[in-house]
C-alpha cells in the first residue's frame, strides 16, 4: 500500500478499533405468579450476572463455560446465565498472561500495540490449552498473531510464538508477493477449529483483504508449512467484513461461516450473518446461492458497504421489541446495538446449539455485555436465533390455537445500518392469515416447524417459548429465514384483562 493510501486507510479504520470496556453488571427480573391461556406457569424470574468480554469466543471445560475475547478479557459461567468475570484488561498481572508485556513482547513491538485483540482457545490432543492471541496497530493491518499455551484453562499462559503477521508495507509477505491490504489478510481474529475429519483448521481476518483459512498441525499448534496466507475465504478491497467462526453441523452436514459485518461500536452498524459450505475451505453460498468469495468492495474502495449488503444470511441487527399500549409489563422494551462477533457452541449434554456474541444496547453508548442466545436449524438447514436470551427453554410441540394472536414484529432485513429497527405489532389468525403491518399467511408444519408467508416472500422456522423481559414472564415468540436471507422475529403480546 502506498502511504498516501495507508495513511487515508488509518484516518478511515481507527474508529472501528475503539472497544469500550463495561463494567459488569447484576440484574434481576421479577413478575407476578398469573397464569393467562397462552403461557406456561413457572415458579420465579430467571436472574442474571452480567459480564464484559468483547469478541467472546466459547469454550467448555471442566464444567465450565469459557469465554475469551479482546484485551485478554475473560469470563465463565455454569448455566448461561450467571457470568463470573475472570479478567477484564491487558496488564501485567492479568491471571491469563500475568507477564503479559513480557511474554508477547514481539507481538506488542511489531503491531505498535499495547493491546491485544480477539483471542480464540481451543484443547488439543495434548491436554493442554492453545490461545491464539493478537495484536493489531489499529488504525492500520499491522498485526501479529500467535500462539500460547496452558496446562490450566484460566492459565498462566506461556507463549510458544509468533506463526503469522501482516502490514509489512513495501515487503515480502507470507505467500511471497509484496504485502498489499487490499488483497492480504489483517492477521487477527482468529478461530481454530477441528473438521468432522479431526483436521485442524485456524480461520481468521478482518476488514483489508478479508477472511483466511490455514490448515494447522493439531501436534504443535501452528500452521502446516507452505500456505502462505491460506485459502481466501470472501471480503476485500477493505469491506467491513471480520470475525470469522466456523461451526460443523453433524445434523445437516455443512460448515457454517458465521461473520460480522459493518462497524463494531454503537454506531457502526455490527450485524451478524452466515454463509455455508460443504468443506471448510468453502465455496461458501448464502440462502440465495451467492458465492461469499465475491463479497467484496469495489476496487479502489474502502468501507463500500453497498457492495457486501446483499451476500449472507443476515441473522440479527440493531432492534427494539418496544412495550405496546396496554401490553403487560413496565419496561420501555428491550433490544440491542452492533451485536457481533460471535462463537457457536453446541452442547451434546443439552442436545441445543448456542450463541455467544457481545453487544452494545439502546441509549447505554459503548457499554457492552455477552448474550446468549439458543440456535436452531430450520427445515432447509439454516440457523436461526432465538429472539431473547437463553433462559433454560427447549423447542416442544406447540398447538395451533395457541400460536393465534397479537404479536410484536422485528425485519431485520440486509442493511448494514445504525438505524434500530423497532417492533411493529402483527397478528397471526385463526384462519391462517397474517394481518397487521405486514399481510401474509401462516403455517406450522411440524410440531414447533413453522412457514409464514410475507409480501411475496417465504420464511421457515420455529416457534418457542422464551422468556420475555418486557412482560416479564414466559412467552410464544418465533424466529425465521428467507430464502433471500432475511431474518424474522415474533413476540407474542399479552394485555391486561
Amino acid at each position: 500500500m502506498r502511504m498516501g493510501k495507508q495513511r487515508l486507510f488509518s484516518s478511515l479504520l481507527a474508529f472501528m478499533f475503539i472497544l469500550a470496556i463495561a463494567t459488569p453488571a447484576q440484574a434481576g427480573d421479577s413478575r407476578q405468579n398469573q397464569v393467562f391461556h397462552k403461557q406456561r406457569l413457572i415458579s420465579g424470574a430467571p436472574t442474571f450476572t452480567e459480564a464484559s468480554v468483547h469478541d467472546p469466543s466459547v469454550i467448555q471445560a471442566d464444567g465450565m463455560y469459557y469465554v475469551f475475547g479482546s484485551h485478554l478479557a475473560s469470563a465463565k459461567t455454569s448455566d448461561l446465565l450467571n457470568w463470573q468475570q475472570i479478567s477484564t484488561h491487558v496488564h501485567n498481572g492479568n491471571p491469563l498472561i500475568p507477564n503479559v508485556y513480557e511474554e508477547l513482547a514481539e507481538a506488542f513491538e511489531w503491531a505498535n500495540s499495547d493491546t491485544l485483540w480477539a483471542a480464540d482457545v481451543i484443547q488439543l490432543e495434548d491436554g493442554r490449552y492453545y490461545m491464539y492471541y493478537n495484536a493489531c496497530q489499529g488504525d492500520a493491518p499491522r498485526s501479529a498473531l500467535g500462539v500460547a499455551v496452558a496446562d490450566d484453562i484460566e492459565g498462566p499462559y506461556k507463549n510458544l510464538g509468533v506463526f503469522l503477521k501482516s502490514g509489512m508495507w513495501g515487503e515480502e509477505s507470507p505467500d511471497g508477493t509484496i504485502y498489499d491490504a487490499n488483497v492480504h489478510p489483517n492477521a487477527i481474529d482468529p478461530h481454530t477449529f477441528f473438521d468432522h475429519e479431526g483436521k485442524l483448521w485456524m480461520v481468521y481476518g478482518s476488514y483489508s483483504g478479508g477472511i483466511f483459512i490455514l490448515e494447522m498441525d493439531a501436534d504443535t499448534g501452528f500452521p502446516l508449512p507452505g500456505q502462505g496466507y491460506g485459502t481466501h475465504l470472501t471480503g476485500g478491497n477493505h469491506s467491513r467484513i471480520e470475525a470469522p467462526y466456523i461451526h460443523y453441523d453433524h445434523t445437516t452436514g455443512y460448515y457454517y461461516l458465521y461473520l460480522t459485518f459493518g462497524g463494531l461500536d454503537a454506531t457502526g452498524g455490527y450485524n451478524m450473518r452466515v454463509a455455508r459450505a460443504k468443506q471448510p475451505t468453502g465455496p461458501y453460498v448464502d440462502a440465495e446461492g451467492r458465492f461469499m468469495s465475491d463479497a467484496k468492495g469495489a476496487p479502489g474502495t474502502f468501507f463500500d458497504d453497498a457492495s457486501i449488503e446483499p451476500f449472507g444470511a443476515k441473522q440479527m441487527g440493531n432492534f427494539f421489541f418496544k412495550r405496546e399500549p396496554g401490553e403487560i409489563g413496565s419496561s420501555l422494551g428491550t433490544g440491542y446495538v452492533s451485536p457481533g462477533h460471535n462463537s457457536v457452541f453446541y452442547d451434546e449434554e443439552k442436545g441445543k446449539v448456542f450463541l455467544f456474541f457481545h453487544t452494545r444496547f439502546p441509549g447505554r453508548r459503548e457499554i457492552h455485555e455477552i448474550r446468549v442466545h439458543q440456535m436452531v436449524m430450520n427445515e432447509k438447514g439454516w440457523p436461526v436465533i432465538a429472539p431473547y436470551r437463553y433462559t433454560g427453554e427447549s423447542l416442544a410441540k406447540i398447538e395451533d390455537e395457541d400460536v393465534v394472536g397479537d404479536y410484536k414484529f422485528i425485519n431485520h432485513g440486509k442493511e448494514i445500518t445504525a438505524d434500530i429497527k423497532e417492533s411493529t405489532t402483527i397478528r397471526l389468525e385463526t384462519n391462517k392469515q397474517l394481518s397487521g403491518a405486514v399481510t401474509g399467511t401462516w403455517e406450522k408444519t411440524g410440531d414447533y416447524d413453522v412457514e409464514l408467508r410475507i409480501n411475496g416472500a417465504t420464511y421457515n422456522g420455529v416457534i418457542i417459548r422464551q422468556w420475555d423481559p418486557v412482560s416479564n414472564r414466559e412467552m410464544l415468540t418465533f424466529t425465521a429465514l428467507s430464502d433471500e436471507g432475511v431474518a424474522i422475529w415474533g413476540s407474542q403480546i399479552e394485555r391486561d384483562r
